[in-house]
């Protein structure tokens, strides 16, 4: 699918009075960061960078795009002309997908034309502002959850799209599985589901319900068990499977209290083996709660598909050097009150104690070193246009999730806690 009208009006005329004005070819580098986390938040999580370079691929003007940028008059002939053969030529590097980040961290850096660079920040920024913001709830939640397992499972609350969007960014962050069959299919994920209330409802009585998915599915199911009643639900299903029962899944009411003596009730009817799964409009402070209940896992939807009260991860992308007329590199930085800048391109390093713990996010304007031990953030993803296809599809999921995994290694416990707070680790910034 081409991507390169998933684009603001104002990109393409900026490029076309840049070319007019004869600047459009000049060399330039963006970097795409945010300047502060979420309200309280701790640290933040990359995501979307596989996505977006899978885009990046198809960033091309078909006959039917430019048409309609002529009819509609949105540019001239000239920047028509342009796009016409438009394709990416320059070089991307940034944080590899999964890793941690903080304020100013030099997420993304694209080194090419102006003109390519421009076109391309806007699809660029809303596939990273949305799959970072999703990734960074997730591992929130995942952190709360312990060794228990999360289940993604948010689809009919967001768009299509979206869905298959942010059930890769929590997968990426930890969660075990997804129940979106697209997100599964096109980046490998394991999906899982069983049934719904309607199922239930459809049949005549509760236990016809039961039987007929333990027949279709097997004993090792999960049966949704708070349709009607749930004690009676519970033995209801017990009676159907036996103690080979796979697990039930409660969807309402005071969960913590409910899964207390559902867990008594199941071990008093000889299903020891037997899980809980617990759903409901869950999201980190849910779970966190739930943490002394006797629940076996997790399955969120509303609050992981819309950031946990923060949908975006409020990343911008800024010129911060460009080449004058004579060939020289000029940093530049916008000055506004509350939206400044830091002029010229960035390096970056988690600066680390000899335990390999975190102890600051390091960001220079020159290549530098601590000191001590450290660890380089910034990896390339994008060489002359060719992209590094190790980050996109299944593999690159993967490589993100251990990426994450190893990320979240390195940070000093109070990461995992609930409270409000600073970032987790301080940002450095160098100049020169």
């Amino acid at each position: 699918m081409r991507t390169s009208l998933f684009t603001d009006h104002y990109e393409l005329t900026m490029l076309q009075a840049a070319l007019g004005s004869g600047a459009a070819h000049r060399p330039s580098v963006f970097e795409a960061f945010a300047r502060r986390l979420p309200d309280g938040r701790r640290y933040g999580v990359v995501a979307g960078t596989g996505r977006m370079l899978e885009g990046l691929a198809d960033f091309r003007f078909d006959d039917q795009q430019l048409r309609y940028l002529s009819d509609n008059k949105v540019v001239n002939a000239e920047t028509i002309k342009y796009l016409e053969n438009f394709r990416f030529t320059g070089n991307i590097s940034g944080y590899a997908e999964g890793e941690l980040y903080f304020p100013n961290s030099p997420l993304l850096t694209v080194e090419s034309t102006f003109a390519e660079a421009c076109v391309i920040e806007t699809y660029l920024l809303s596939i990273m502002n949305h799959d970072s913001a999703i990734a960074s709830a997730a591992s929130r939640m995942i952190a709360s959850a312990g060794e228990r397992p999360c289940i993604e499972m948010g689809s009919r609350r967001t768009h299509e799209e979206s869905a298959v969007a942010a059930a890769r960014a929590a997968m990426i962050a930890g969660f075990s599985s997804t129940s979106n069959l697209e997100a599964g299919a096109r980046y490998g994920l394991k999906t899982v589901g069983t049934s719904a209330h309607s199922f239930t409802l459809l049949h005549d009585t509760e236990r016809a319900a039961f039987e007929a998915q333990i027949a279709s599915l097997g004993k090792d199911t999960i049966l949704l068990v708070d349709t009607y009643d749930v004690e009676q639900g519970v033995r209801t299903a017990v009676e159907v499977a036996g103690p080979e029962l796979g697990g039930v899944r409660l969807d309402s009411g005071d969960l913590v209290q409910q899964a207390g003596w559902v867990r008594e009730l199941l071990d008093d009817l000889g299903n020891w083996n037997t899980k809980i799964t617990v759903t409901s409009d869950l999201d980190e402070y849910a779970i966190a709660a739930l943490a002394s209940a006797p629940v076996d896992s997790y399955g969120v939807g509303t609050a992981l598909v819309t950031g946990s009260g923060h949908p975006t991860a409020s990343m911008v992308y800024k010129l911060v050097a460009r080449q004058d007329d004579a060939g020289q590199w000029i940093p530049v930085a916008k000055a506004a009150a509350n939206k400044a800048s830091v002029g010229g391109r960035k390096y970056a390093v988690r600066q680390l104690n000899d335990r390999n713990r975190a102890m600051a996010e390091v960001i220079s304007t020159s290549e530098h070193t601590t000191g001590g031990p450290e660890r380089d953030l910034v990896v390339p993803l994008v060489r002359n246009g060719e992209i590094d296809q190790s980050y996109v599809g299944a593999a690159g999921v993967k490589r993100a999730t251990e990426r994450h995994y190893a990320s979240i290694q390195e940070l000093p416990g109070v990461a995992r806690k609930m409270q409000r707070g600073e970032p987790v680790i301080p940002t450095v910034m160098i100049q020169g």
